[in-house]
């Protein structure tokens, strides 16, 4: 490889904070890092399909206002000048927002920037794409009709997961130090992990959300970044206030990324468990996650193993999405469920006319289990988890071989039915050489002591020097 492509590569690894400091000194300029950012997107973006919408026009126009705030001396946030993306569920002024489904038509006004993205511009985020996902975001891997197959950058034949995928696997690969994405049962952790990088669902509430998704309250936006100091810096300024979110949480000032190290591991209550009590787990990737709490606890971290956790809410929560999807879903007829894909349009069809009193018991399922946790968290800080139970599957499946649709990933909805904070973290890797996550749960509006955790755990598990090699995949991209 050329020397020029290792130092466009060393580029666009570097970190968002790495950044600000640079732009900050003048080693570096937002136009210098767009750039190449899309001469980097000229390499990948053909292997890996994460993106929907690249303007680079729009990105180096913004990359030039930067640059000149930075040399006044006068920016807007830390983040000034950072390349971001935006999954394409949420609204972005400019640009369609046509949720990965053909029943969208691109041909409207395109006006109004969503919460996060508003507040991003406003904090002088370089806003360069729109990442892909499946569609509606309502699947747990990334492919459409509309954008294609997704593919994860430590092996282009696997899944990035879903339905954060594209953003995941923007990030794994440099393009980007800062994703936007959703999670609504999982959809920023089980990319996040898939592909190796950092995802933080926040507490729901925290990000304000406009419109709401056709999940509702179980949905949340959050960063999906390399490192937990891009994540907290990321959330301090999308997690700002937005009139238009009437859920959305009253607004705490706190700069995430000024308080990571406020906590010492040693005064962390952790509980481990490998199954909560009801998930079947590959052993291969529990063993990876296994050892992993076993390092933790050599460097002075206090980890009970905790067998059970709560009985399986899994089917309440299919209960919840049902009576979510009739309602969000209800106006698509015929001639638009015929271009729905196939597997999704099977669930909106099971949904229509779902049972009022089933949808409202589900919901005190979800009031009891938010109960049972806020009981479990007087006792530990922290839950730590499998993110998924089975390992990466190839790219054109919807689900492991043999295994249902949700079957893979039950670790990650039940804290989207409790709106507690959630992240996934790198771990380890399998022996196919595939990344494998751990997840951090806390207690519900402890988003900094999620964040805080994670980054005394990123000390003693560091990732983000370890990067996706293509080897004889794509011998040009490192």
């Amino acid at each position: 490889m050329s020397s020029d492509a290792d130092m466009t590569a060393e580029l666009a690894f570097k970190s968002a904070h790495d950044l600000s400091h640079a732009y900050h000194s003048g080693g570096l300029s937002p136009v210098d890092v767009t750039e190449n950012l899309f001469a980097r997107l000229e390499q990948l973006e053909p292997v890996l399909n994460a993106f929907c919408v690249l303007d680079r026009d729009a990105a180096l126009e913004a990359a030039r206002a930067s640059e000149r705030r930075w040399k006044a001396g006068q920016p807007l946030s830390a983040i000034d000048g950072i390349p971001v993306s935006v999954k394409d569920i949420i609204l972005t002024k400019g640009w369609p927002t046509l949720r990965g489904s053909l029943t969208i038509s691109p041909d409207q006004p395109w006006d109004v920037d969503g919460p996060a993205v508003a507040r991003l511009r406003e904090a002088g985020a370089v806003i360069f794409g729109k990442t892909t996902t499946p569609e509606f975001a309502s699947k747990p891997v990334t492919n459409s009709a509309l954008t294609g197959i997704t593919r994860n950058p430590w092996n282009p034949a696997l899944t990035p997961g879903g339905s954060s995928g594209g953003a995941a696997a923007a990030v794994a690969s440099g393009l980007g130090p800062l994703a936007l994405a959703t999670d609504a049962g999982g959809s920023i952790r089980i990319p996040a992990s898939l592909c190796g990088v950092f995802g933080h669902k926040p507490s729901g509430g925290r990000v304000p959300m406009f419109p709401p998704t056709p999940y509702a309250s179980l949905a949340g936006f959050g960063p999906i970044t390399r490192n937990v100091t891009d994540a907290a810096m990321m959330l301090s300024v999308i997690s700002r206030p937005d009139t238009r979110d009437f859920g959305a949480l009253p607004y705490d000032p706190v700069a995430y990324e000024e308080r990571l190290d406020d906590r010492d591991l040693s005064a962390l209550r952790i509980a481990y468990s490998p199954t909560m009590g009801y998930a079947e787990v590959d052993p291969e990737l529990e063993a990876v996650v296994r050892r992993a709490i076993d390092k933790l606890a050599a460097n002075g971290a206090n980890i009970d193993i905790v067998d059970k956790v709560m009985e399986s809410p899994i089917e309440a929560m299919e209960r919840l999405k049902k009576g979510f999807a009739d309602y969000a879903f209800r106006h698509l007829g015929p001639e638009a469920m015929a271009k729905v894909d196939p597997m999704i349009a099977a669930e909106i069809e099971a949904s229509r006319g779902a049972d009022l009193a089933k949808h409202f018991d589900a919901e005190m399922e979800r009031a009891e289990l938010h109960r049972q946790m806020a009981e479990f968290h007087k006792t530990y800080d922290i839950l730590l988890t499998p993110v998924i139970s089975a390992q990466a599957f190839p790219a054109e499946q919807d689900a492991p071989e043999g295994g249902g649709r949700y079957d893979w990933i039950p670790f990650t909805s039940p804290f989207n039915m409790t709106r507690q904070p959630a992240a996934s973290i790198p771990c380890g890797f399998a022996t196919s050489g595939m990344p494998i996550g751990m997840h951090i749960v806390g207690p519900q509006f402890a988003d900094l002591a999620v964040l805080q955790a994670a980054r005394q755990f990123e000390k003693i598990l560091p990732w983000e020097d370890i990067k996706p090699q293509y080897g004889k995949q794509d011998a040009a991209i490192s």
